[in-house]
């Protein structure tokens, strides 16, 4: 019978202990409160899953030329919709997309020799943004 009640204790510590990161819990639930003054607001950028649906920004003279226009290009992946790429961009970049193009760039037969295969294809998004506002994708 001795070794039944060394269980019970060992029990009922565990008991007590559970009790009391409960009741610690509860009292830190009370004392946080919201303050009565709310900040701006400021979209904020969310990593998310923007990072499976933008690869990589396409950077080029043309890019460049559009990016004075506030006009953004991004290679993407291939399944992705204008949807799901709008919202990638102003989650990513904390921007307001809008309008979003989407070309698909064929693959491209090539040759070295006797040797011949294709380049990858892939696929383009041009992101329109909002006057005024800037993406950095060459940080300086």
């Amino acid at each position: 019978m001795a070794l039944l009640n060394i269980f019970k204790k060992k029990k009922s510590t565990i008991e007590e202990k559970k009790t009391e990161k409960k009741e610690e819990k509860k009292k830190e639930v009370k004392t946080e409160k919201p303050s009565p003054i709310s900040p701006p607001k400021i979209k904020e950028k969310k990593a998310g899953l923007a990072w499976e649906i933008l690869k990589t920004p396409h950077v080029t003279e043309k890019s460049a030329s559009l990016a004075e226009k506030n006009q953004y290009v991004f290679k993407v992946f291939p399944k992705a919709n204008k949807v799901q790429i709008k919202k990638a961009v102003e989650d990513l970049f904390g921007v307001d997309a809008v309008s979003v193009k989407i070309i698909n760039i064929l693959p491209k037969k090539r040759r070295l020799g006797k040797i011949s295969g294709y380049r990858s294809g892939y696929k383009k998004a041009i992101v329109k943004i909002k006057e005024g506002q800037k993406i950095e994708i060459m940080p300086r």
